[in-house]
């Protein structure tokens, strides 16, 4: 088959998308199925310098990946075959979004991009989406997931042109349903009735667990593409070489045969989720937080510092494993292999990440990866003595950053500065942080909590200061 004849619409070109969707679809083109391509743009005027380029170069780039024996290796990445220019309007978005041939629109906007709260229920008290609610009730398109979404889709609605899947690739846990939560609350408060009914019919939303680490691209990226494979790409970008990729197979309107390259296709994501999670995300978090205390600037090198990888050792085995892989529900991966793999993968000194990428989003990150952790264990009357240390590291993180004291700018969508400030300029700081309703939900203010942050908030001192001396 030598043809396309369906599309996969992304919104969202930045480099996790590039290193893990469009490289599956790419794998899945050289066996020789061509019936699907891809196209993507951005809903916001981010990285022009990078859509500028892919546009030049007619979609395609160059991956770099490393194994953690630093082994590098060079790909040509094809599959995205067309790449929409930014326009405020979204027009270029609209009108793919809206043709019979796009089967499959797919997003990758961050964590924080959904402005859910702790309920996981839109927060339409936030500035963007009461921007976007104004635009959707005049007919516009905004800037946010939900206001692009709605603009798309109310022009397909308007062509006929049939149902479509709604596909979240991002870091975030029962991704499809809370993105399809977010949009279907945002459609009826902006007074589109008829449209939520028609997405409720027409549209799915498959729960996803994606992985793989993709640090910011820096010139020297750049700079090794060219010296491996003579061509200067200006998009070219690097990832680890691990890949993985689980997906409800609940598709409306067909999909890829995905399985053929390697990603499982499966009744329920539930167990991989929580694994990657709570496992990978909430570690990353951890060591970047440590490490940032402790001065350290790469990933690699607070996974590589004895006492913060048994901080975060300790976190995965004492407390986290013991609720994932029980008798009543066993998991059905092997925890303690994935645990030891994660360490390893951010071991890697190649990947050269950064301690400020990892750390960013603190107040979506804690409810996210780490505050579940912390829910189970009381709920069965268990120790939270490990986990507490994490968002015992954030809070000391957040103290740096409110005293101007952090080496890096920090970037928090989900965070209210104005009520971080209030946490670190508190009487009780601890007591302060326990009681946030954004991080803890119904458990802020819980005595249990509190008792347990104060106790790490001293071992994270303590640790600091000793490993500091």
């Amino acid at each position: 088959m030598s043809t396309h004849t369906h599309l996969i619409l992304h919104l969202g070109l930045g480099s996790f998308h590039r290193a893990h969707q469009a490289v599956y679809l790419h794998a899945l083109q050289a066996s020789g199925d061509r019936r699907w391509a891809l196209a993507g743009g951005n809903i916001r005027p981010d990285m022009p310098e990078t859509i500028a380029a892919l546009i030049a170069q007619h979609g395609a780039y160059t991956l770099e990946t490393v194994s953690a024996a630093g082994q590098r290796s060079y790909t040509r990445i094809t599959a995205l075959q067309q790449v929409l220019p930014y326009t405020p309007d979204l027009a270029a978005l609209i009108w793919l979004g809206a043709d019979p041939a796009t089967r499959i629109l797919s997003f990758t906007v961050t964590e924080a991009g959904y402005y859910l709260d702790n309920r996981h229920q839109l927060d339409a008290s936030q500035a963007d989406i009461q921007a976007d609610l104004a635009a959707a009730r005049a007919g516009r398109a905004g800037s946010t997931l939900y206001g692009a979404l709605s603009a798309i889709l109310r022009a397909r609605r308007a062509a006929a042109a049939g149902p479509i899947t709604l596909l979240n690739c991002d870091n975030l846990q029962h991704n499809g349903s809370r993105a399809r939560g977010g949009l279907l609350q945002f459609l009826e408060l902006a007074g589109e009735t008829e449209l939520a009914e028609w997405v409720s019919r027409n549209t799915a939303s498959p729960n996803a667990m994606v992985d793989r680490i993709t640090p910011r691209p820096t010139p020297a990226v750049r700079e090794r593409v060219l010296a491996a494979t003579g061509v200067d790409d200006a998009a070219a970008l690097m990832s680890e070489d691990f890949i993985q990729w689980v997906i409800e197979d609940d598709f409306i309107a067909g999909r890829p045969d995905w399985e053929r390259v390697g990603v499982e296709m499966v009744a329920s994501v539930q167990p991989y989720e929580e694994a990657k999670l709570r496992l990978l995300n909430a570690t990353h978090s951890c060591i970047a937080w440590a490490g940032t205390l402790l001065g350290l600037h790469y990933i690699h090198e607070g996974t590589q510092h004895a006492a913060i990888r048994q901080l975060a050792y300790d976190y995965v085995s004492e407390d986290t494993i013991p609720v994932l892989d029980t008798p009543a529900q066993p998991s059905p991966l092997d925890l303690h292999a994935y645990r030891d793999k994660v360490l390893e993968r951010f071991a890697n000194p190649a990947i050269a990440d950064t301690n400020q990428r990892v750390a960013m989003d603190g107040f979506a990150k804690i409810p996210g990866f780490i505050a579940p952790t912390l829910r189970e264990r009381l709920a069965r009357g268990e120790s939270i003595a490990c986990v507490a240390m994490l968002p015992a590291l954030f809070l000391a993180f957040l103290q740096r950053w409110h005293a101007g004291a952090l080496s890096y700018r920090y970037q928090d969508q989900a965070m209210d500065p104005a009520a971080a400030q209030a946490i670190c300029t508190a009487p009780d700081p601890v007591a302060a942080f326990a009681a946030d309703t954004t991080l803890w939900g119904e458990l802020a203010g819980d005595a249990r909590l509190l008792a347990a942050l104060r106790l790490a908030s001293q071992r994270v001192e303590a640790f600091v200061a000793e490993q500091r001396a």
